[in-house]
């Protein structure tokens, strides 16, 4: 691009008033070995506004759920409400036929790791633990949280690995600042969960995420400090550390080929965030 032309992120400045430093720094990290993000991950102004009106949207759905959820409904009443407040809203549930998949939300219960599928046949019990994970499209745009709910009287080993989630969640969101690496994240998550007595499922993580359901980076919840893709103001991703109470070996449902579970049977837990890289931090997009 001409120093002159217009610049590619829509401000309608010149390119030298605008990005090039910006670019340039890019280039700089790249030459001295760093793994830097393509333009696609880089979100214009226009981009980051159309996602935030999609995680309005998807924030909302949370929201919608609080209160609601209670024993002896079933996961399906979930769906419905989601798949309702959603279309409500004038978008539409991103997991909902993605890759095959048949609801509009995930529900995973106790055990169950992540990807678990609403049922009329699936009852929740009193002290059960179920994280909601809700995904949305609007005019485009990809949206992406989910939250843990605890069903009635839960037991304090469960209650205890709910608060220890969402804490290795916060410890992971203060790593995000710009010009530092997506390791960053997955180390202070490890650390924080093994200090705490819990292990980290490594099958699946975070990942970028507004133009497409995923996009790179992939963000592990797990690794060292100063590796990985560099972080830049205008990249948009997801952290969702799995923490379980046991072993992190997991493994699928080989009959629906989605739901994930521990191996051992230990109880597991999930929050997740939708993030913005801004210059000077982050801003939490969905939650």
């Amino acid at each position: 691009m001409d120093r002159n032309d217009k610049c590619w992120c829509g401000s309608g400045l010149k390119y030298k008033k605008c990005h090039m430093d910006f670019d340039d720094k890019i280039k700089e990290y790249a030459m001295n070995g760093h793994i830097v993000p393509d333009r696609f991950n880089i979100k214009t102004p226009r981009e980051i506004e159309a996602i935030k009106e999609s995680a309005k949207v998807n924030t909302g759905v949370l929201d919608h759920l609080e209160g609601k959820i209670l024993a002896g409904m079933s996961t399906e009443d979930i769906n419905k409400l989601v798949h309702d407040y959603t279309v409500s809203h004038d978008a539409i549930p991103a997991p909902l036929n993605y890759e095959g998949f048949p609801k509009s939300c995930c529900t995973s219960i106790n055990n169950e790791v992540c990807h678990g599928i609403p049922s009329e046949d699936i009852i929740l019990k009193d002290g059960d633990i179920i994280n909601v994970d809700v995904s949305t499209i609007k005019n485009g745009y990809f949206s992406d949280a989910s939250r843990m709910f605890m069903v009635g009287q839960v037991s304090e080993e469960a209650k205890n690995l709910v608060e220890v989630t969402k804490e290795c969640l916060n410890v992971g969101l203060e790593q995000v600042k710009p010009w530092g690496h997506i390791g960053d994240i997955g180390a202070a998550i490890q650390e924080y969960a093994e200090s705490r007595g819990y292990s980290v499922v490594t099958m699946f993580g975070g990942h970028g995420i507004g133009n497409e359901f995923h996009e790179e980076p992939f963000v592990s919840h797990v690794g060292r400090r100063d590796t990985g893709m560099l972080m830049v103001p205008g990249m948009v991703f997801t952290i969702e550390p799995m923490i379980n109470a046991g072993k992190p070996q997991v493994f699928v449902d080989k009959k629906n080929g989605w739901t994930s579970y521990t191996k051992d049977g230990s109880l597991s837990a999930q929050w997740e965030h939708q993030v913005l890289v801004t210059e000077d931090g982050y801003e939490i997009i969905s939650a």
